[in-house]
């Protein structure tokens, strides 16, 4: 029965391998931090983490994880609304509502689960989603769970934007979603001028801070803080996973009322395990760390502007960032993994993006900054780029 199936199956994957577009998964024997360690023995540094603060390994976090299961256990075995919360879940989200300034927050196993699981039970057929054409997969797999009418407007184009707001006036709310750093570019979206057109048409605003919190704005407090709007946002999305002390769990955060929507229909919540005590923990000593000092997404930002300046001194395409992402622009999806390729025999651990996770002809490679990284690393990840740009033709 399954014969047949196979054929297809394996013939689909040597297209995708015959095009380049075949994704190779490395395995690193270490744990997570600037410089890393593979099966095959090499030491790497890592430039392709969204440990952008530097804690996937921070002491401080692994301690308060190690006392979690001493105090609370392994596992929840349940959801949230049977047996399954903890007074840790309850401390964590207290500690996000006061990191984003928003009224409360529901936890999820994934912020792919919080995307997923936010429209469907706020919005209608009557209601409208107006979604910037860049916004992450998981909110494009949300939006079609749900049956309110969709628009879409150009990436980060007010124009656009204003364009599909006019044409959704038709519906009964109006709900304007973005990433607030969008992945693959490292642009931010411009929150000042999507919050006027919101009031101008009378619209709500969801962004995704999965990328930029913990990185943009002075204190990290992501695109509100960045644009003077803390606490006027109606949905945040985010997640533990990246900035956050990198393991695994995401949330929605933002007014009361949405939130207490949330938990009685928001389907990820109410059918997925807790996450674990030990995670819970871990976060909450993440936000103690950094509500007492900003010396993290400091170094961060230093970081940042340090290799951007020494990459476009060297000749690199790289597109305009205000994020802790660097997008190397090399076009083809082949060059692409070849440069990636290349780089991990000069000890820079990167990967090279292209379709279906970024359009055909703009393959990339993506380089992502960190407090953990120093200067020093961040001069030998420039001279192996120049390196290899030589090599394959990129750089003259």
């Amino acid at each position: 029965m399954y014969n047949n199936f196979k054929e297809f199956l394996t013939k689909e994957i040597t297209e995708i391998k015959d095009a380049g577009l075949y994704k190779n998964e490395r395995v690193i024997v270490a744990p997570q931090q600037a410089e890393i360690k593979l099966a095959d023995g090499s030491t790497q540094l890592n430039f392709c983490m969204n440990n952008y603060l530097g804690l996937s390994n921070n002491p401080e976090l692994i301690d308060a994880a190690k006392g979690a299961m001493d105090s609370h256990g392994f596992g929840m075995s349940s959801v949230r609304f049977i047996c399954g919360t903890q007074d840790l879940h309850k401390k964590l989200e207290q500690k996000i509502s006061d990191f984003f300034g928003t009224e409360d927050t529901i936890l999820y196993a994934a912020a792919f689960d919080a995307n997923g699981g936010v429209f469907e039970p706020l919005l209608g057929a009557e209601d409208a989603i107006i979604s910037d054409s860049l916004n992450h997969a998981s909110i494009i797999d949300g939006v079609r769970l749900c049956k309110a009418q969709r628009y879409r407007y150009e990436n980060a184009n007010m124009e656009s934007l204003e364009t599909q707001l006019k044409l959704a006036q038709a519906q009964r709310h109006r709900l304007i979603v973005t990433d607030g750093v969008f992945s693959m570019d490292g642009n931010v979206a411009p929150m000042d001028k999507i919050y006027a057109l919101a009031e101008k048409y009378d619209a709500m605003i969801m962004i995704d801070e999965c990328h930029s919190a913990g990185v943009v704005g002075k204190t990290g407090r992501g695109v509100t803080e960045l644009f003077d709007i803390r606490g006027k946002i109606e949905i945040i999305t985010g997640t533990l996973g990246k900035a956050f002390g990198g393991a695994i769990g995401g949330f929605t955060t933002g007014k009361k009322e949405i939130i207490e929507l949330l938990r009685q229909r928001s389907r990820p919540y109410l059918f997925s395990n807790s996450i674990p005590p030990m995670i819970a923990a871990a976060g909450i000593r993440m936000f103690e760390m950094v509500d007492k000092t900003n010396t993290l997404q400091d170094k961060l930002h230093s970081n940042t502007d340090y290799f951007m300046e020494k990459m476009l001194a060297a000749g690199f395409d790289i597109k305009p960032t205000k994020s802790a992402i660097c997008a190397v622009m090399l076009y083809e999806a082949p060059l692409a993994q070849q440069f990636a390729e290349n780089l991990l025999a000069e000890g820079i651990y990167v990967i090279g993006f292209f379709f279906p996770v970024v359009p055909k002809g703009q393959a990339r490679i993506r380089v992502q900054l960190s407090a953990a990284h120093e200067v020093e690393h961040l001069d030998k990840c420039v001279a192996g780029f120049t390196k290899v740009g030589k090599e394959l033709g990129v750089l003259k």
